[in-house]
């Protein structure tokens, strides 16, 4: 497993997978939700990918993600339908059989008695080696093995399987964040200091997110760090750089 942010730094991939996501028949909400999840265990989520529902597609992208970061979530495709494929895909990652789990069965049993078929006992299978994520609000739960978290499509399935998740995970240094607004000046008059600031600090993150609304406009400069000591003394810098540049209308607030 790899960790590209360095030393001390713990990172997640996420893996969305569904059809419905990729034909916009569905609006995907669980990547914000697990990003603000896993930033608050101090985790950094890397990178995002969506697949379809094929096989081949899941697998390959699985075995990228979770050789190339600490931890892989993945959300949709662990229902009772013939396109539910995402255990087959795990299982074929990892080079093992799927099985059908005994806690799953009883407790499907114990919800659906003789109304159980074919189709619900796909959600009891978890691949040999896996351990289960519990599922607080309805359903089957989800399973982990190895590096890897498989957790449901249904939004509100998906937080209630991540509480789970979290005291399992390695926790890194949180990252810290402050913001910087400025108004009633663009992108293009705040370039300069922000890229002089952003060079003399390349550990820190400092991101440019623009806003329109009801007739005013500017900037929200969003500096991200774990050294609180260097996140406070750049806030300033970042400040008086603008202001030396002519830009008045600047001060620190609250992040939204």
């Amino acid at each position: 497993m790899g960790s590209p942010g360095g030393d001390g730094v713990v990172t997640a991939a996420v893996l969305i997978i569904g059809d419905e996501i990729l034909s916009g028949r569905t609006q995907d909400t669980n990547l914000r939700d697990i990003a603000r999840y896993l930033g608050v265990h101090g985790v950094d989520l890397c990178e995002a990918r969506t697949v379809p529902d094929v096989l081949d597609e899941i697998v390959d992208a699985l075995n990228a993600l979770r050789a190339r970061y600490d931890y892989v979530i993945t959300t949709g495709g662990i229902g009772p339908t013939h396109d539910d494929i995402t255990a087959d895909a795990v299982a074929a990652a990892f080079g093992v059989e799927l099985e059908e789990h005994p806690d799953i069965l009883a407790m499907m049993q114990s919800r659906w008695g003789d109304q159980m078929n074919a189709a619900r006992r796909r959600m009891a299978r978890v691949p040999v080696g896996g351990s289960l994520v519990n599922n607080p609000v309805q359903g089957p739960p989800g399973f982990t093995i190895g590096n890897v978290f498989v957790l449901a499509g249904v939004p509100q399935i998906m937080r209630g399987m991540l509480e789970d998740v979290g005291p399992r995970l390695r926790s890194g240094a949180v990252v810290l964040s402050r913001t910087v607004r400025v108004e009633g000046s663009g992108e293009g008059a705040i370039a300069g200091p922000l890229e002089a600031v952003a060079k003399a600090h390349p550990s820190l993150s400092l991101g440019s997110y623009p806003f329109f609304t009801e007739g005013l406009y500017g900037s929200n400069l969003v500096l991200r760090s774990r050294d609180a000591a260097e996140l406070s003394a750049t806030v300033g810098e970042l400040i008086a750089a603008l202001r030396a540049a002519g830009i008045a209308n600047v001060r620190e607030v609250e992040p939204a």
